[in-house]
């Protein structure tokens, strides 16, 4: 099919006229947008398939029984397969027997994975649990025919690649498009005459299937929290299903009956006329939602919309404004959220604003994807690029975790899918970056032992049993992916990574960002390290020469490569006060009492004050307090302010003159240093381990002797009287900090993955 006009068949469910839903209205319009980019498509659907275009071949009617449409839908698709030469997929069910058993499976098959239809059906109360488990079985045989597989959002990938145990390389994010003639801004006026709404009411529309999965119940407790504070405002619902009379009831209930429109179900004029007459659109889903087709809708309209945090709407919204998102299934959240937008006109995004956004979800630009798509499928042996499974036993927000997800997006040469022992912020970072990501959970017996426990000695015999369960069960995942690469992220992980990779036969990378040294491990589990490292991986990358070194010698390629690290180009945001900080996970190694106390003593009677940015993470709770109390005892807690774990490091730094770090110990790298570089920040740093290596004393930043409070109290007293000073290091830390840019980065990593595939491609021992 390479350079030619694809002949896709799209195998839907039904035409967008006979029945108004998102998944038959995203069919029509996908199948518009292939044939206005040359591709000669042809869809087979459900009758009676009202007003479709020639091409289109209609099975039996939707109300007819299953075994008839099955029947006669076989048959559709048996005449559809005489011109195509892929087929596109958009529902398990009526592709089953086609794909299966058809001239169609003779062709490439592409799916759309519009959702989890077994779960989707038990959610919306269609058959119990015998009837989910045979639609689960249809789904998997669909899915492992598949060549190619195209979701709608990085969230719902991680549903088919973790529920379905779908191989993340087959499967493909490519949001929808919208319709921007049909669905556009007009006359608002006329859209409410039309629906009957008063002409100065602020609306509110929903445009959901009334089944408990779209979170209608949640909106209407909201509403009833929103219509007392907002006089005259309506909530127009349009959509009907099985809830309906439930939700008619409830809302009789709550008191808002008279606020509240139930529109039903509506023609596409009405439609569009119901988005034009709203102020705002919401989608309150509570789950399973795979993008919102809606979404787009109203604001092709120039609507703003209000969605919960489910499944893909985040990743449609947060673009736009992250403030448009609510946590799912709490109406105080909704509440409080939707009465602000709809009472306030400037606190929502201007229609212009919505309306730019929207046109950047073009159907030309999505069918140029599926062709490409299309093409992958006939010919898989087409190039491809290095898949790359990352482990790591993590999912908090701490260094080496926040290393990952700056360098994945920025690695073009690889295809990475990041497999996790425990669910966590991390996952979400990761769906919203478009990286694939699954948990493969590890019981928290194992997951949660500390290093002093990664011994033979130490090692409880439950918690090794576990550890061995988990390899395992990475393991068989491993040999279902078939990944070219492993690359461990965390020390644990490369203890059970190396080992599930050898047992699936993969070469494994380490990334060493720990110290493997007796001043933080114990002796044994030092021992135990060094040894493996030289002969479990296939090579070693390390964060730093420091770390690299406490490996003692190895007989495997290693190499050092520093972790990435964004920019922060922001303006400071601080008072006229100098202001000095230090930023990190609190810990006692950490050095943020060193500090305080060198605070204390560069700045005994104020005019300066401090700031500790950052959270205990691995049962250090207590330090923090042990902080406040000495901050007490120095005489400066006045001045001090302890702002906890903070999402927006960019803007901590915004707000400081001077950053500190202090760790006591040899830090293997020290993210946060190089970020203070990248935001324009004199840095003052424990001169040893990877800080060391970063900053050139006096040139680019300032060292001084791990843990003495003189030294580092005399830096900052000096730092303080001299401003022109603080700009030239600031500056000269800026230019050092972008040989650690992510592209850069990763740049060094691909090219140690080609020497490693080379090296087993000719021969070498994995």
């Amino acid at each position: 099919m390479s350079g030619a006009r694809p002949r896709p068949v799209l195998l839907g469910i039904e035409w967008y006229t006979d029945n108004p839903g998102g998944l038959h209205r995203y069919l029509a319009d996908l199948l518009g947008a292939l044939r206005g980019e040359g591709a000669a498509a042809g869809a087979v659907v459900l009758g009676p398939a009202t007003d479709a275009p020639v091409g289109v071949l209609a099975a039996a009617p939707a109300g007819s029984s299953l075994p008839r449409r099955l029947w006669t839908y076989a048959c559709a698709a048996r005449r559809a397969a005489a011109g195509a030469d892929v087929v596109d997929a958009h529902f398990a069910l009526f592709a089953l027997w086609p794909v299966t058993a058809g001239r169609l499976r003779r062709l490439p098959l592409v799916v759309h994975f519009q959702g989890p239809w077994a779960e989707e059906s038990v959610s919306d109360r269609k058959g119990g649990d015998a009837a989910a488990a045979v639609r689960r079985g249809v789904e998997r045989v669909v899915y492992r025919r598949a060549s190619e597989i195209i979701v709608l959002s990085a969230a719902f990938k991680r549903v088919i690649v973790e529920r379905y145990g779908v191989a993340p390389w087959l499967v493909s994010v490519v949001p929808p498009g919208v319709d921007l003639a049909r669905f556009s801004p007009g006359d608002r006026a006329a859209a409410r005459t039309l629906l009957g709404l008063d002409a100065a009411s602020p609306v509110a529309v929903a445009v959901r299937r009334l089944v408990p999965r779209t979170g209608v119940d949640v909106l209407l407790r909201a509403w009833a929290d929103v219509s007392g504070g907002v006089p005259r405002a309506v909530l127009a619902l349009v959509g009907d299903g099985p809830e309906r009379g439930s939700l008619e009831a409830l809302a009789s209930r709550l008191g808002v009956e008279d606020s509240v429109r139930f529109l039903g179900v509506v023609d596409e004029d009405a439609l569009v006329a119901a988005y034009r007459a709203a102020d705002l659109a919401v989608v309150p889903s509570v789950e399973l939602e795979g993008f919102g087709l809606v979404v787009l809708e109203a604001l092709a309209c120039g609507v703003p919309v209000l969605a919960t945090d489910v499944g893909g709407l985040p990743e449609a919204l947060r673009p736009l404004d992250p403030a448009l998102v609510v946590p799912a299934g709490d109406a105080g959240a909704l509440a409080g959220r939707l009465g602000a937008l709809l009472g306030e006109a400037a606190a929502r995004p201007p229609p212009e604003r919505c309306r730019t956004y929207a046109e950047g979800f073009s159907w030309g630009a999505v069918a140029r994807r599926h062709v490409e798509i299309y093409a992958r499928a006939a010919d898989p042996s087409a190039s491809r690029k290095v898949r790359v499974v990352y482990l790591d036993h993590c999912a908090r927000l701490s260094g080496g975790e926040l290393a990952l997800l700056r360098l994945l997006p920025a690695l073009e040469g690889v295809d990475a899918h990041v497999i996790l022992a425990e669910d966590g912020p991390l996952v979400a970072r990761l769906v919203s970056a478009g990286i694939s990501v699954e948990v493969v959970p590890m019981a928290e017996r194992a997951r949660g032992l500390g290093r002093q426990a990664v011994s033979p000695a130490a090692l409880p015999l439950g918690s090794a049993l576990r550890a061995s369960a988990y390899t395992a069960r990475v393991a068989r995942r491993l040999r279902a992916l078939r990944p070219d690469l492993v690359h461990t992220n965390s020390l644990k992980a490369a203890l059970y990574g190396a080992a599930a990779g050898r047992l699936a036969g993969v070469p494994v990378v380490w990334h060493v960002r720990d110290r493997i040294d007796a001043d933080y491990l114990p002796a044994s589990a030092v021992r135990l390290v060094r040894g493996l490292a030289r002969r479990l991986p296939a090579a070693v990358v390390a964060n730093s020469r420091t770390t690299m070194a406490t490996l003692g010698p190895l007989t495997v390629p290693a190499e050092v490569v520093y972790s990435p690290v964004h920019v922060h180009n922001g303006p400071r945001t601080g008072g006229d006060v100098l202001r000095v900080g230090i930023v990190g996970r609190i810990a006692e190694w950490k050095g943020q009492g060193t500090f305080l106390r060198a605070f204390a003593a560069a700045f005994p009677d104020g005019g300066t004050e401090a700031a500790v940015v950052g959270a205990p993470l691995f049962g250090e709770e207590d330090e923090e307090q042990r902080l406040r109390h000495l901050a007490g005892e120095l005489g400066i807690a006045d001045r001090v302010e302890f702002r906890g774990w903070r999402d927006d490091v960019g803007a901590e730094l915004a707000r400081l003159d001077v950053l500190v770090h202090a760790s006591t110990l040899a830090e293997p790298f020290g993210n946060v240093v190089v970020e203070g570089m990248a935001a324009g920040l004199p840095v003052v740093a424990a001169g040893a381990g990877g800080p060391a290596e970063v900053i050139t004393d006096g040139v680019d930043g300032l060292l001084y002797p791990p843990g003495d409070v003189g030294s580092l109290a005399d830096r900052l007293r000096d730092l303080a009287a001299d401003a022109v000073r603080r700009r030239s290091l600031g500056a000269a830390a800026r230019s050092r900090a972008a040989a650690f840019a992510p592209p850069v980065i990763a740049a060094q990593l691909e090219a140690l993955y080609r020497r490693v595939l080379t090296g087993r491609a000719a021969g070498g021992s994995p």
